[in-house]
């Protein structure tokens, strides 16, 4: 019973704070990926949103360049870690401790979005809220960026989603316009890029879709991408 239980602290959000405290914290490069230096680079400034924003270096990144940015994460002691760095960076950033399925003390619209490796780690129905705040809070035509791993074995799981639960949950209000499958440390993973839809326009549809073949991946680390 005990080791049940352990395994499903473990297994759940708690986790990521559990592991902030300790310092074992892998995911915290203080790299912001290529993939979004390169959106960057093409976008003009604007209201940018960060889900799962750790400690705050992707959404510290986007105010040097100029972006309104806001950073959400379920871990207290990231939030106080990214506040520090906003602070001495000289950057006024709203950082909140919050569920990113329930974002209700927002308000849109965003521009841009980013998730870097928080949509996966939750469960089917968080997923779902975080899928209606992400229809409330990005602007229609606005871009939404997502790296994710693929389902995986993880701790005696299966931990990731799949490209085609992601086009699931996302493609009545969202057109896919790239996707980038890969591999990170020997793993499966993926970028997808997305654009809100116009809410008048009507059907699921696909624009793009290009699969790139490259090198980069999540935190400016070799990786083999394929064709699929």
């Amino acid at each position: 019973m005990l080791r049940k239980w352990i395994g499903s602290f473990f297994s759940s959000r708690w986790r990521f704070e559990w592991r902030y405290w300790r310092g074992t914290t892998p995911w915290d490069t203080n790299i912001t990926p290529p993939e979004v230096m390169e959106f960057i680079a093409a976008a003009p400034p604007g209201k940018a949103l960060d889900l799962g924003c750790g400690t705050g270096t992707n959404a510290i990144t986007l105010a040097r360049h100029g972006w309104q940015s806001t950073g959400v994460d379920f871990a207290p002691k990231a939030i106080r870690a990214a506040r520090r760095k906003a602070k001495q960076a000289g950057f006024n950033i709203d950082f909140h401790c919050a569920d990113v399925s329930d974002l209700g003390m927002l308000d849109g619209p965003y521009d841009y979005v980013l998730d870097i490796g928080c949509l996966f780690t939750l469960k089917d129905n968080a997923r779902i809220g975080y899928a209606r705040e992400l229809v409330r809070l990005l602007r229609p035509q606005g871009d939404y960026m997502l790296y994710a791993w693929l389902p995986r074995p993880w701790k005696g799981g299966v931990w990731g989603i799949s490209a085609e639960a992601v086009e699931s949950l996302l493609n009545n209000h969202f057109m896919r316009t790239r996707l980038v499958i890969g591999e990170d440390k020997g793993h499966p993973s993926a970028w997808y890029w997305y654009q809100r839809r116009n809410p008048r326009a009507a059907g699921p549809t696909e624009v793009g879709n290009r699969i790139k073949v490259g090198h980069l991946g999540r935190n400016a680390l070799l990786c083999r991408y394929r064709l699929v």
